[in-house]
């Protein structure tokens, strides 16, 4: 079974990132996306269902965005106008139908890393 999952930990508070909008679009071309999905974090900082399943899973290029500004707004952390991360775009390819993806996002307002989780 296909599934793309994510979580975030806030670096700056040492714990999960709750109440974080997500978007998830399939690049059709550089000029067209197409938004597939969207989602809030729990309090565990995860979703409660995959972005991405079999039944809408297509080979290709992806863009998770993270609207982190928003969070560390809520978390009265003073920041810059605009923040430095406002929102983090990270793009991967999805080649393998019946693969489990996951991507989690480790973040503070002045950085962030990603890796291809299991």
């Amino acid at each position: 079974m296909t599934k793309l999952t994510t979580h975030i930990l806030d670096l700056t508070h040492g714990k999960p990132a709750s109440n974080v909008a997500i978007e998830l679009f399939f690049i059709q071309s550089e000029a067209e996306r197409i938004k597939i999905a969207d989602s809030v974090t729990n309090r565990d900082g995860r979703l409660a269902q995959p972005l991405l399943s079999s039944e809408s899973f297509e080979p290709g290029e992806y863009e998770l965005l993270f609207y982190i500004g928003d969070y560390f707004y809520s978390k009265n952390i003073e920041l810059s106008s605009p923040p430095f991360l406002n929102k983090v775009s990270v793009r991967i390819g999805l080649s393998q139908e019946q693969k489990h993806y996951h991507v989690p996002l480790l973040v503070s307002p002045w950085g962030y890393q990603v890796y291809r989780g299991s």
